[in-house]
């Protein structure tokens, strides 16, 4: 997408359909702010779509999930830029995720339950964008079928079957010489395999022309928003600590409300008294997030590290970048915990114990630690399951609602969510224990 320097906005007097095709990008101005906010708002409701999909839902409850996601996070507080926030936000996400097929995927979905959600009229405007070159059958054609008797009441399209992959796969069209009879009702899918087509040859375009010419044109100002929300949370900020915990606490929270990723680094911590620097710092910030302050920071690590390597050496080389994530030493960035998302995208080498059990275990050593955390019998293979379909933050919902015997609705989508979410169910029954 070229960003230009024009004052033309789209508004909704334009010639534009009521749902956008995005077949050309705009010619408009667009703050850098925006174009970042804008993304990562769209992104919001492309990751709630993706864990919809993967949950399972039905289609009726997906439809409801995607106009509550929509009306969520694609509002603008000037009604007349609504049209520019939806058409913006996905060229710029066009640019970030131009090389893969989620992208392709999850827009082709958004767009299937937004066109569902139209009026006859609206779409019957997209219909006609398309051009379609389809025509209602005739009643004459209609009746030399084997199966008149059940369709004469409805207005049908000849189209050619591989058109419409889902319903051929669903058996719920009929088909006769190489042509699908689709009823108008599920003109949907027709639909849908055009704008899915059209997308595709753009994104191989887009990635064309990014790798050959923007992303060096734009090294400074924005390839590094476009490759930051590559891999970008989008979550709920866990930079500030979501309780106060104490050395001593530290055992008896680790056990019953860390995640499989900061238990395993946190066992692995106690046993070896060693972590590497990726694991410091996943565990570090983690720790950091939950409420450990600096001093007890220092002394917990301190008091692990110097069982290997003498406290010495520990405040020569080790202290120093645990005050650099607390932002005391350096920069003072004030550094914030890993998400799920990143986590997940990390390389762990030989030795490192950090990264996301879900997907860098074994099969064996991924059932042994369930084993441990009291996951068993049919959901340890449910987790298997969304573990094999690389659904790893699904696999850590279903794992923390066995531990705790609750449903998470929300998914888990960072650690530190993991970690408050359960001290909310936990701490209830803590006070009724106690009183």
């Amino acid at each position: 997408m070229e960003i230009v320097r024009s004052q033309k906005k789209i508004s909704t007097s334009d010639v534009v359909p009521i749902l956008p095709l995005y077949r050309s990008a705009p010619v408009l101005e667009v703050r850098l702010e925006d174009f970042e906010l804008f993304a990562i708002d769209r992104l919001r409701v492309l990751n709630g779509i993706d864990d919809g999909l993967s949950r399972g839902k039905k289609p009726e409850e997906m439809e409801k999930l995607v106009e509550d996601l929509w009306k969520a996070n694609m509002r603008h507080h000037n009604a007349s830029q609504v049209i520019n926030k939806d058409i913006i936000s996905h060229f710029v996400l066009r640019l970030v995720y131009c090389r893969t097929k989620w992208f392709l995927s999850m827009e082709t979905a958004l767009f299937r339950y937004r066109f569902c959600n139209k009026s006859t009229e609206a779409q019957k405007a997209v219909m006609g964008e398309f051009n379609l070159p389809y025509k209602a059958v005739s009643n004459s054609e209609l009746e030399v079928s084997t199966f008149s008797v059940t369709i004469t009441l409805y207005v049908y399209m000849k189209v050619p079957f591989e058109e419409v992959p889902d319903l051929v796969a669903g058996r719920k069209v009929y088909i006769h010489k190489g042509y699908a009879y689709v009823a108008m009702s599920q003109v949907v899918s027709l639909v849908v395999t055009q704008f899915r087509s059209h997308l595709s040859k753009a994104l191989v375009l887009t990635n064309r022309k990014w790798t050959s010419t923007i992303r060096e044109q734009e090294k400074d100002r924005l390839t590094p928003i476009v490759e930051a929300l590559s891999t970008s949370y989008v979550g709920p900020d866990y930079s500030q600590p979501i309780a106060d915990i104490s050395i001593k606490d530290i055992d008896k929270v680790a056990s019953s409300s860390f995640p499989l990723c900061m238990r395993h680094l946190f066992e692995k911590l106690r046993e070896d008294h060693h972590l590497k620097h990726g694991g410091r710092m996943q565990l570090g910030l983690f720790l950091k997030g939950v409420g450990l302050n600096l001093d007890d920071a220092l002394a917990f690590w301190k008091a692990e590290f110097s069982q290997k390597v003498g406290a010495e050496r520990f405040d020569k080389e080790y202290a120093y970048s645990i005050r650099h994530n607390y932002g005391k030493e350096g920069k003072r960035t004030d550094y914030t915990p890993f998400s799920c998302q990143k986590i997940i995208s990390s390389t762990p080498g030989v030795g490192d114990h950090h990264g996301c059990p879900y997907r860098h275990f074994s099969e064996e050593n991924l059932r042994a630690v369930l084993g441990k955390m009291g996951v068993g019998g049919h959901i340890v293979k449910d987790v298997m399951d969304k573990v094999q379909n690389r659904h790893y933050q699904l696999a850590c919902t279903l794992t923390f609602e066995a531990v705790h015997g609750c449903s998470c609705d929300a998914g888990i989508n960072h650690p530190n969510q993991y970690f408050s979410d359960s001290q909310k169910i936990l701490q209830p029954k803590v006070e009724r224990t106690l009183f």
